[in-house]
């Protein structure tokens, strides 16, 4: 990186740290530290809520994604309009009247202590790794292009993000997520131009697309019905939508932001804006990934993206092999080029029948590209046997260090860096929020007060900063990160689900029965997952459903009376 990269970078996360601290530093009772004070206008909680979900994994390992497996990855998120009409119409109204902090609090005013604990312990435990996660994954990719150090990489953005949010509380995240957006927006736009720009001058926008689209990188929807296959439409649509239910209806480190809307106006505005323009960003940030594999036809890349275990392997007995190796995929790169060189200019002259010949040549040089990318893998992987071979989520970093000019590295790395900092902020204010509201004040300290409840949400800001910066040391096999953090969610957020599915609309289930169907659909998920039975989307509706089938069949045997406080009745009536 260039001097000018290092003071784009330093410049953007200082204004954000500075910024977020100073704005909210008066935030002293419960309501404005964990909720700011319930003022956040429709933009800041819809601006809020993108930020928390599009973490640096969106954008390391997005575009990654679309340059191994194509845009099918899109489906994921086919649910999510759906789900934000459903919570708008049911949640919103529900979680503002009651005035509740948490989600769970509502579990209790419904059931009683111990489902409204196994839900916050389930969240707790589920989003205390994935803050870790989002740790890791920018410092993961930085230590092994940049040759920065992992462990400083990490302890850095974990007390950068720790600082504002431990000044601010909630106020401070919603603040700086505005910020944060513009930059991560801004800096995805710059990086989808550049690549454009930067493939040959023969090659247009279409003759890119026509190359993306023949290699099976522009395969956005897929209609056929195939439980063994992770993303099609029916995976997205109705996995997508159980997902997005539990994730945005009960997961606090999303229902903290549209709490904090200063009316259920406000709030559903900020979530149906994600439901318009969450799809929309997706595919161009896929498209983004498909761009640059076409890119890579002109440009010759690794055999190999993650550059430390290359040189590992250089160093290894394996290293004569490899050399072969790579000097094999050379010339398979420069045969690939030149077609691909003369495919762009048949098409441009309109010579469709010798294109159509010269493109099944270009996609046997393709495949001889990815089975020499193969056997550099399968040397790196016996030279390093515990070394992750997974290279997805060093792709696009690669891309921007490698070719974008001084002054636009900085402004990427300062977006990978943001998206970081942006969701790991949210996540330790929601952690934060249901260790103080529904353990510490509900079971340890019930009688604190106003100053004293703030004060230990701040002290366990930082014990979940720090347990998620101690996570991130060790998170170091982890795959493709995007679908890494998604799976981690999968495992309990279908449970979740489940449990405020029969909270809200059978009034009949009591708590006993629900309490045992959600320990017992938990452990049906766990098995799921270890077994491999179905891709994970499908654990969403498994645990929604096994929560509502296990707690019917439990109350016909139980028959214990439900309990449900006044307040609530009226509201899920």
């Amino acid at each position: 990186m260039t001097l000018l990269d290092w003071i784009v970078l330093g410049a953007t996360l200082l204004v954000i740290v500075v910024y977020g601290t100073w704005q909210t530093r008066s935030s002293n009772d419960m309501k404005g530290y964990l909720l700011g004070n319930r003022e956040a206008r429709w933009f800041t909680v819809a601006l809020s809520i993108m930020a928390t979900q599009a973490s640096a994994i969106t954008f390391l390992s997005a575009p990654g994604q679309a340059y191994i497996d194509g845009m099918r990855f899109v489906q994921f998120y086919f649910g999510l309009p759906l789900a934000m009409v459903v919570l708008s119409i049911t949640v919103v109204p529900i979680y503002h009247r009651l005035n509740v902090y948490t989600a769970y609090e509502f579990l209790e005013k419904r059931f009683d202590l111990k489902t409204r604990l196994v839900a916050a312990i389930l969240f707790l435990t589920q989003r205390g790794l994935a803050a870790g996660f989002t740790i890791f994954a920018p410092s993961l990719i930085f230590s092994s292009l940049l040759g920065w150090d992992i462990t400083i990489t990490n302890i850095v953005i974990g007390v950068l993000v720790i600082t504002y949010t431990v000044a601010g509380g909630t106020k401070a995240v919603n603040q700086t997520q505005k910020y944060q957006m513009a930059i991560i927006l801004l800096g995805m736009l710059v990086a989808g131009v550049m690549v454009v720009v930067l493939m040959p001058p023969q090659v247009s926008f279409t003759d890119a697309m026509y190359f993306a689209g023949k290699m099976g990188r522009l395969n956005a929807v897929e209609l056929d019905f195939d439980l063994s296959s992770r993303y099609n439409i029916w995976s997205g649509l109705i996995g997508g939508l159980f997902l997005a239910l539990s994730y945005f209806g009960t997961d606090q480190s999303q229902v903290q932001r549209y709490l904090s809307g200063s009316s259920v106006t406000q709030s559903r505005l900020g979530l149906l804006f994600n439901a318009m323009v969450k799809i929309p960003m997706q595919f161009a940030i896929l498209f983004i990934g498909a761009m640059v594999y076409v890119f890579y036809f002109f440009n010759q890349p690794p055999v190999f993206f993650n550059k430390v275990l290359v040189e590992d392997t250089r160093q290894s007995a394996y290293a004569e092999e490899f050399q072969q190796v790579q000097e094999e995929y050379s010339q398979a790169f420069f045969l690939k080029k030149n077609l691909a060189l003369e495919l762009a200019t048949e098409l441009d002259n309109g010579e469709s029948a010798l294109a159509e010949e010269k493109m099944n040549a270009l996609v046997a040089a393709e495949q001889r590209t990815q089975e020499l990318r193969e056997s550099a893998r399968l040397l790196i992987e016996q030279a390093n046997p515990d070394a992750d071979t997974n290279d997805t989520n060093y792709i696009f970093l690669t891309f921007v260090i490698n070719y974008l000019p001084a002054g636009l590295v900085g402004l990427l790395i300062a977006v990978i860096f943001s998206a970081s900092m942006s969701s790991t902020s949210s996540e330790l204010n929601a952690l934060a929020s249901t260790s103080i509201v529904d353990i510490y004040k509900r079971v340890i300290k019930k009688d604190g007060s106003e100053q004293w409840y703030v004060l230990a949400s701040k002290f366990i800001t930082v014990f979940w900063g720090l347990y998620a910066i101690v996570f991130s040391l060790y998170a170091n096999r982890l795959g493709t990160l995007i679908e890494a953090v998604n799976i981690l969610g999968s495992l309990v957020y279908g449970t979740i689900l489940g449990i405020f599915m029969v909270a809200f609309y059978f009034k009949r289930v009591g708590s006993n029965a629900v309490f045992i169907a959600a320990i017992v659909t938990e452990v049906l998920i766990i098995y799921c997952w270890v077994a491999e039975v179905v891709p994970y989307l499908w654990f969403n509706v498994i645990g929604c459903l096994g929560v509502i089938i296990f707690a019917l069949l439990l109350q016909l045997f139980i028959g214990q009376e439900p309990r449900i406080e006044q307040d609530i009745a009226e509201e899920i009536e």
